[in-house]
């Protein structure tokens, strides 16, 4: 075994995975996005309706959250910049 053997590539040597060469073109890759999209599970029509849903109530929760604790944090230091304005 020579010392040539035992040097790392330069892809080990700088942490990255090679890519591989792909010659196939725009063809290739949209024949392979629509075969892939052929492999998902879509949703179906109640599921994304309930889906839509929770993440509306849930923007609306934080909407809520936030907007009280703004307001709250609004007062608290206008209470404490107009009590210094006292002395």
């Amino acid at each position: 075994m020579s010392e040539q053997d035992n040097k790392p590539t330069a892809a080990a040597a700088t942490g990255s995975i090679p890519i591989p060469k792909s010659s196939r073109g725009v063809k290739g890759f949209f024949s392979d996005v629509r075969r892939e999209l052929k492999k998902v599970t879509w949703p179906t029509v109640p599921e994304t309706n309930r889906l839509t849903g929770v993440v509306l109530a849930v923007c609306l929760m934080l909407m809520i959250i936030l907007g009280v604790m703004g307001t709250t944090f609004d007062t608290v230091i206008h209470l404490l910049t107009s009590s210094s304005k006292r002395a």
